[in-house]
C-alpha cells in the first residue's frame, strides 16, 4: 500500500481508474466466492437453493447470487450462536467480537480475524483521512467504546494516520469539555445529534460558546445529519469548525463512506475490499451507476474471512455522482437520503425522517432543530397529517407564526401535509449517540419485533 501523499491516505487504490478498480474487483471476487462455497454452510446451502454457481462467475455483469437480508443473518445467527452458520471461520481464529445496535431487539455478533482487523483499519484510516484528519491532529473520541464499531475500529484508525487518540466515550461531556481544554484537542468525533448537545451543554451549563473550545474539526456519522446542509451548517458556526460525515455498517465496514473537503457526497473508500451494486429497492434489479439514479446499496466482502457478506442489502438509500472530484478520487459520491426501512409514505408521498429534519433545521434559529415524528400506527404507510413535535428557539414569542411556517415548509419542500405541535427548548431527548427522529405510539403488544 502506498503511503499518504497529503491528499489521501491511500493514493494509489484511491486515484485508482475505475476499469482498472473493475479488474482489481473481479479477480478478489471470484477468489472470495470459491472460499465462501467451501467455508461457509450458510451461503453453500443458500446458493444451491437458488441454482447459484460460484465458480461460473465471469465478469461483475453476470454476478447474480441471491441477496442476503438481515433476516437472514439473524435466523443464521439464532441457528448456530454465537456468530451464526455464516460465520466462515471456526472461533479459535476470532480475535474480536462486535455487535449491531440491535433495532429489532436481537443483536447482530460481527466476529473478526487478524486478517479482518486489518482490512477494517486500513479502510476506515483511509475515512478519516478523508475526512480530513492528519496526524497532527489530537481526537477527542466521544462515541461509544463498547460493542459498537464506531469505537475500538476508530482507535486503530486514528492512531494508523498516527493521530491522538484520546477515549471518552459517551455519557461524560463534561469530561469532553475539559479534556477539549486540558489536551488542545483539534477534532471531536461524535454523532452530529451529540455535536448539537454539546454546543447547547456549552452555552446553558458552562456559560460559554461551542467556539471557544478551539476545535478546528468536527468528524460526525452514525446517523444522518452531517450531510444535511441546515445541519452541517448550524453546527460550522457554532464550533467554528469544519464538519465533516461518514457512514458505515456493523455488517458491512465500521465506516467506507467519507466526504471530503468538496463536501458533494460521500465517498467509497473501500473498493479493492468491499463490491458495492445500486439496486431497485422494490423490484432489486441491478441499475447502472450513472449521475442522479436512486437506489438502495448492496454489498458484498471481497477478502472478509468471519462472517463474509456476499449481495447483502444495507437499507441505505443512495443517490449517484459519478463526475470527477476534485479531491482526485476517483470513486462515486453518494448522498444518501436514509433507509429504505425508515421510509415513510404520506398520502402517496415518500418522506425520509432526514428530510424532515432538515427543514426543521433550516428555520433556526426560530426552532432547536430538534423534533420527533410522531406515528400512531406501524407504518410506512402514514395516515396524513404527518404528525411531529418540534421545539421553538429560546427567544421564539410567535408561536402560532412559527407553527404555520414549519407546516408550509414541509408542505412546499417535501409536498407532504404536517400537523406540527410545538415544545419549549429542551423539552425533546437529546441523543449521545444515534438520534430517534421517530417515536412509535402504538402499542408494542400488538407489533411485536422478529425474534
Amino acid at each position: 500500500m502506498s503511503a499518504p501523499d497529503g491528499t489521501m491516505f491511500a493514493p494509489a487504490v484511491e486515484a485508482m481508474p475505475r476499469e482498472q478498480m473493475r479488474v482489481l474487483q473481479l479477480d478478489r471476487l471470484q477468489a472470495q466466492l470459491a472460499s465462501v462455497a467451501q467455508r461457509s454452510p450458510f451461503y453453500a446451502e443458500l446458493w444451491k437453493a437458488a441454482g447459484f454457481d460460484p465458480l461460473a462467475v465471469r465478469s461483475l455483469e453476470d454476478f447474480d447470487a441471491p441477496f442476503t437480508t438481515k433476516e437472514l443473518l439473524r435466523d443464521s445467527q439464532l441457528a448456530a450462536p454465537p456468530l451464526g452458520r455464516h460465520a466462515a471461520v471456526p472461533m479459535v481464529d476470532v480475535v474480536r467480537i462486535h455487535a449491531s445496535s440491535g433495532t429489532t431487539g436481537q443483536p447482530s455478533y460481527v466476529g473478526i480475524t487478524h486478517a479482518d482487523r486489518e482490512s477494517w483499519t486500513e479502510v476506515v484510516a483511509r475515512v478519516l483521512y478523508c475526512e480530513g484528519m492528519r496526524p497532527d491532529d489530537v481526537v477527542v473520541h466521544a462515541f461509544g467504546l463498547g460493542f459498537f464499531v464506531g469505537g475500538l475500529p476508530l482507535k486503530d484508525a486514528t492512531e494508523r494516520i498516527g493521530a491522538t487518540f484520546v477515549p471518552i466515550g459517551t455519557g461524560a461531556s463534561d469530561r469532553v469539555v475539559q479534556s477539549i481544554r486540558d489536551l488542545g484537542a483539534t477534532a471531536l468525533m461524535c454523532t452530529p445529534s451529540y455535536a448539537t448537545y454539546l454546543a447547547e451543554y456549552c452555552r446553558d451549563r458552562l456559560g460559554m460558546e461551542p467556539g471557544e473550545l478551539g476545535l478546528r474539526k468536527l468528524l460526525v456519522g452514525a446517523e444522518p445529519g452531517g450531510s444535511i446542509p441546515a445541519v452541517r451548517k448550524q453546527l460550522e458556526a457554532d464550533y467554528g469548525a469544519t464538519v465533516s460525515d461518514g457512514m458505515g455498517n456493523a455488517d458491512v465496514f465500521p465506516i467506507y463512506l467519507a466526504s471530503c473537503p468538496e463536501q458533494d457526497g460521500l465517498h467509497l473508500c473501500g473498493q479493492d475490499e468491499l463490491l458495492v451494486e445500486l439496486v431497485d429497492p422494490a423490484t432489486g434489479e441491478r441499475l447502472e451507476w450513472l449521475d442522479g439514479v436512486e437506489g438502495e446499496l448492496v454489498a458484498t466482502h471481497l477478502r472478509r474471512e468471519c462472517v463474509p457478506l456476499v449481495r447483502f442489502r444495507v437499507r441505505d438509500r443512495v443517490t449517484v455522482t459519478m463526475s470527477p472530484c476534485a479531491c482526485g478520487r476517483t470513486s462515486p459520491r453518494l448522498h444518501c437520503a436514509g433507509r429504505t426501512d425508515d421510509l415513510l409514505f404520506v398520502a402517496g408521498v415518500n418522506v425520509w425522517p432526514s428530510a424532515v429534519q432538515d427543514v426543521v433545521a433550516g428555520i433556526a434559529p426560530r426552532t432547536t432543530g430538534a423534533l420527533q415524528i410522531l406515528l400512531a400506527d406501524q407504518g410506512p404507510v402514514v395516515r396524513p397529517p404527518l404528525h411531529l413535535q418540534v421545539e421553538y428557539g429560546p427567544d421564539e414569542e410567535d408561536l402560532d407564526g412559527l407553527r404555520g411556517e414549519v407546516e408550509r415548509a414541509l408542505r412546499d419542500q417535501l409536498v407532504v401535509p404536517a400537523r406540527v405541535d410545538l415544545v419549549p427548548p429542551g423539552a425533546l431527548p437529546r441523543w449521545e449517540m444515534k438520534a430517534k427522529l421517530i417515536k412509535r405510539r402504538w402499542r408494542a403488544s400488538e407489533h411485536r419485533s422478529e425474534r
